[in-house]
């Protein structure tokens, strides 16, 4: 077959049935062919799956392969991403036929496996001096990655990924590159500092949050009225700061005044001094982002009965409504100036000229408008 020949033609020659002939090249039966896919509990562990695809997840991809199943259709099989799927296809296809042979894929799959590799960096003086050079005029490795690119088109062996620059200038006791160029980096940093995994970071607070993933539904498709998401915007040097509060369903908008700073008890006390100004129709939910101006959101809950809702680390689009409003604030209140200046008179009439402001989301209606006609309803 590797000369071109079929299946069966490679078969006829060597007198042999083609149905062994599959089982010669695929290492299995190949009567399984015929059969149902195997329960996802066959292949994929009681404990799950582990980081690395096994034998039997690939046998069971080259099966379901040959059935013409679909790349998500398998992943949902084995409980693995789509992209664990499709990028062991392509990485450890047959190189000519692009064909998955499992016993062929784990091979190359173990071959590429064993630690430490050596660092591409380190092993090609010619790019060790490039990105030396670039570094020393304080190229970002992004940077450098991309001119590397564009400089050396032809030659793979030029190209690196910037992970390949931060692992080089990072990692201890290698030598690839000076130890002073990480001073070139913008950060300043001389170390590289660990990025956390979601799920092994500490409480926040000493009361725990409630996730936005409980948040009630109607929250989330906007038709009700009454559920906000608040922020703060910080003024020059992080000395001073104005709460924003806007409403999902009609983007109405209502600031706070924090004339004594931006600590969880002045925010608290700021936001159920404004939530016991709306009616009971408006006071279902808030929602926040992890903010260290939020430990007191208990006493918040106690003293106004309205549910705070913590936002995912690192992700704004959660308050999306919010992020929007705070950048249209930001036309009355310039990043870098001091925003204790403001009396609450003058936020109140800032929030008033947002909330008679025509927005497109709203078809064209303002704020106001959309608010008074939900309440009468």
């Amino acid at each position: 077959m590797e000369q071109g020949l079929t299946n069966a033609q490679a078969c006829r020659i060597i007198g042999i049935d083609s149905g062994t002939g599959r089982k010669w090249r695929n290492g299995r039966s190949a009567d399984r062919r015929q059969k149902a896919a195997p329960p996802i509990d066959a292949v994929v562990p009681p404990s799950g799956p582990s980081r690395y695809l096994t034998e039997d997840e690939r046998l069971h991809i080259a099966d379901r392969l040959r059935e013409r199943a679909t790349i998500r259709a398998i992943a949902a099989e084995l409980g693995r991403s789509p992209s664990t799927v499709s990028r062991e296809i392509h990485r450890n296809g047959h190189p000519g036929s692009g064909a998955h042979r499992p016993h062929a894929a784990q091979a190359r799959s173990d071959a590429r496996r064993p630690r430490p590799k050596p660092r591409k960096i380190l092993s090609n003086p010619e790019l060790h001096s490039v990105v030396r050079e670039l570094l020393d005029e304080r190229w970002s490795p992004e940077q450098i990655c991309h001119a590397l690119r564009t400089r050396f088109p032809d030659r793979p062996e030029m190209h690196v990924v910037p992970e390949t620059v931060y692992q080089a200038l990072y990692v201890q006791g290698r030598g690839e590159l000076r130890r002073e160029l990480a001073g070139a980096l913008r950060s300043g940093r001389a170390r590289r500092r660990p990025q956390r995994q979601a799920n092994r970071r500490q409480p926040r607070f000493a009361d725990p949050m409630v996730m936005i993933g409980e948040r009630p539904a109607e929250a989330e498709d906007r038709a009700v009225p009454g559920h906000w998401e608040g922020d703060l915007i910080i003024g020059k040097d992080s000395k001073s700061a104005i709460g924003t509060l806007v409403e999902r369903s009609t983007r109405y908008v209502m600031l706070l005044h924090l004339p004594n700073g931006r600590a969880a008890e002045h925010v608290r006390d700021a936001l159920v001094a404004t939530a016991r100004t709306l009616p009971v129709e408006l006071k279902r939910s808030l929602t926040w982002d992890q903010g260290a101006e939020m430990a007191a959101h208990r006493g918040f809950t106690l003293a106004t009965d309205i549910p705070v809702y913590f936002c995912d680390p690192g992700s704004p689009w959660q308050r999306g409504s919010n992020e929007n409003t705070n950048g249209l604030l930001r036309q009355y209140f310039p990043k870098g100036t001091d925003l204790s200046v403001h009396t609450p008179e003058h936020l109140a009439a800032v929030a008033d000229q947002l909330n008679r402001r025509p927005r497109k989301t709203l078809d064209w209606e303002t704020p106001a408008e959309r608010l008074a006609k939900l309440i009468a309803a």
